[in-house]
Parts: C-alpha cells; structure tokens; sequence
C-alpha cells in the first residue's frame, strides 16, 4: 500500500478574482440559521445550570385567627411562617455537574452541526467549479469543432474533401451546442443551491476559487483524529452526566432538611403578667421523609441505564467512523489514480490529435478519425474534472469525519 497519497491540480484562470472554499466556510458559519440554532440551543442549556444549583424558594405563610387564642400571656391575633428547605449535602453540586455535562454536550453537537454545514458547503461548491469547467472546455471545443468545419469547408470547395466531413462536424458541433446550452441553466440551479445553504439569496453570484495548492495527504491522513469526532464527544458527555445523574438520584432519596421561624403577634391580656402581650418567636426544624422509594430506585436505574446506552452509542458510531474512514481513504486513493490515468491521456491524445489532424490537412485522409480522436479526447477532460470534484467532495467527508478545524 501506497505511504504517500499526493494529487496536484491546476485550475485555470478565471477573468475575477475567485473565493476560496474557506471564505464559504466562513459566510455559511455566521449567516446558516441550522447553524445558529444549534448554538441557541447550547446557550439555552448553560441556563439550565442555575437552574438546578440554586436552593428552592423559601415558603412565607401567614395565618389569620379569627377567634384568637386565649393564653396566660393574652390572645394570639395572627401567626407567620417562614421556612428554608435545603437538599442533603452535595446534592445541588452533583445537579449543577450533571447539567454543565449535558449543556458542554450540547456545545459538541453546535461543533458537530458546524462541521456537518463545511461538508455541505463542499458538496455545492465542487459541483459547481466543475460545472464552470465543464462549461469552457465545451466552449474550447467548440471553437475546435468551428475550426474543422472551416478546414472541411474549404476542402471540399476547392474538391479536395468531402460533404460527409462537413455534416460530421457540423452534427458535433449542434450536440456541443446542445451541451453547452443544458450546463448555462444548470449554473443557476447549483447557484441556488450553494446560496441557499449559505443564507443568501438564491441568485446571489458564487465566484468560484482559480486554484488550489499541491497537497499530500499520508495514508494514516488525520486517522488519530477521529476521537475528537464531536459525536462522539458528546456522547462520552452525555454518559458523564448519566454517571453523574446516579448520584443525583441517589441523594435526593436521603432527607431534606429544612430551618424555620414562627412569628406569633400576641395581644394584652387581661391579668397583669410581667410577659403579657408579648410577641411569640419559635424555631423549627422539619426533616422530609423520603419512604416512598419506588421512584428514586427508578430514576437512580433511568440514568444507569441511560450510561449503558451512551456507552454502546459511542461503541458503535465509533466503529461507524473507523470503517468510513478507510472508504473514504480508497476513494481518495481511487481517484488519484483516474486523475493520473486522464493527464496521461489527454497529454497522449492532444498530441496524436495535432498530428492526425496535420495528416489530414496535408493528404485529406481520416477525417473521421480526427473527429473520433477530439471527441475521446473531450471525453477524457470532462472525466478529468468530474474527478476533481469527487476527490475534493470525499475530502471534505473525511475532514468532517476528522473533525478538521478551519
């Protein structure tokens, strides 16, 4: 097997000054509403967390005697309560820990929707550089094809060449036409398409990069990075806060504690006691019974099953990743060896064509040949392209695969 996976490519010159695929990037990060939602839905989360580590609200009540109390020290008028109930120990830390779990895992899956948005930005953008391409070679033919005519034209005035030369190109020329016509009104689709990811309007023009640098890329291309995969970081937080999720269970069963104060306002009384009409102030303390045990046995097994699940979740899209990995390597490996197969033979074929056609210009012969010659050779450019556009789409899924910062 190959160390070395090396492609090099070319792209020609456009009249503009192109963007890259990284300022695409950039636009569909800030302006993609898939996108912003996903963080929405982090930043909702981190709200969760005061949520959960504040302690309950204190209870206030008041009571009213309408036939007041008669006691030594006088009547009792009216009475307020006011009580704090705290969790047991560790109980308010162990909940804040289990939603700052969820909500970091809430943030790798912003990651993983963010990286997701650079694959769909790739899977436009190629499509549509190939289609340019697409579009000037049928424009370089068929100003190849006009040229032949011109040649078969004056031939066959002059007696020298045949009516069935000029019909031939004059065919190639309407089917290169044709072609050429079915990729103008399929530019505005992918347009679309590429803007409609990016949050724009749909008509909105793509200038498309002029080239792109050499690249090597090792067999083993970022393979240690598939740990990072968001998914699976946030499945590994996920189970995290399920572990943690068992100790919050576990201490909400155990008692509540909770601190009180009893305010008794006491009118005078008749008899003349040193304490008489004094106001009554009673501490309490009230412990919860947690006997009902059903529900804290359920929830404690809820979140050790849920661990279970998170586990084997990350198992197998671990396993998913591994293998996707080196498809995606023989893909890659695939079409850099179609790349080296097309150069090779549109160089061959570009230059059995000049001859044949000087062949032809001087002995009037095989100018089916000529023509069967220039349409392999177009085939050739096309497949070139069309594989350009397949190994730089497989990349990107392997970047997203690898989590691949930008």
């Amino acid at each position: 097997m190959r160390k070395i996976l090396i492609i090099s490519i070319l792209f020609m010159a456009y009249n503009v000054v192109g963007q890259s695929i990284n300022d695409y990037y950039t636009i569909a990060a800030e302006n993609n509403p898939e996108l912003k939602a996903k963080y929405k839905e982090f930043e909702a989360a981190m709200q969760k967390i005061p949520q959960v580590s504040s302690l309950p609200d204190p209870n206030l009540s008041m009571g009213y005697f309408i036939s007041p109390v008669e006691t030594r020290l006088g009547p009792q008028n009216m009475r307020f309560s006011l009580t704090q109930m705290f969790p047991w120990f560790g109980t308010l830390k162990a909940q804040k820990n289990a939603a700052t779990l969820m909500a970091e895992s809430k943030y790798q899956a912003f990651l993983n929707a963010k990286n997701q948005l650079y694959s769909q930005v790739a899977t436009a953008y190629y499509p549509l550089y190939e289609l340019l391409k697409l579009k000037d070679i049928e424009q370089e033919n068929i100003k190849i094809l006009e040229s032949y005519k011109n040649i078969a034209n004056a031939k066959f005035e002059n007696g020298k060449g045949s009516l069935v030369d000029v019909l031939r190109v004059d065919i190639m020329i309407k089917d290169a036409l044709t072609n050429l016509d079915i990729l103008t009104k399929k530019e505005p689709a992918l347009t679309s398409w590429l803007n409609s990811i990016l949050n724009r309007k749909y008509n909105e023009k793509i200038v498309i990069s002029k080239d792109l640098q050499i690249m090597e890329l090792p067999m083993e291309y970022r393979k240690d990075s598939i740990t990072t995969n968001p998914i699976l970081q946030e499945l590994e937080l996920k189970k995290q806060a399920s572990e943690v999720a068992i100790e919050v269970a576990r201490k909400q069963g155990l008692p509540k504690l909770g601190l009180g104060l009893d305010y008794v306002l006491v009118g005078k009384g008749m008899n003349n006691f040193p304490d008489s009409g004094k106001d009554i102030i009673m501490p309490m303390v009230s412990v919860s019974l947690p006997i009902f045990r059903k529900k804290y046995n359920a929830a404690t097994k809820e979140a050790k099953l849920m661990q279970e699940s998170f586990s084997f979740q990350k198992e197998a899209y671990e396993n998913k990743l591994n293998g996707t990995y080196y498809k995606l390597v023989f893909e890659l490996e695939k079409e850099r060896d179609l790349l080296k197969l097309y150069e090779g033979q549109v160089i061959t074929l570009s230059k059995s064509l000049n001859l044949l056609f000087a062949y032809y210009s001087n002995a009037n012969k095989d100018f089916e040949e000529v023509l069967r010659m220039q349409q392999e050779l177009l085939k050739y450019q096309k497949m070139q392209l069309s594989s350009i556009s397949t190994f730089y789409i497989k990349l990107a899924e392997l970047d997203y695969l690898t989590a691949k910062q930008f």
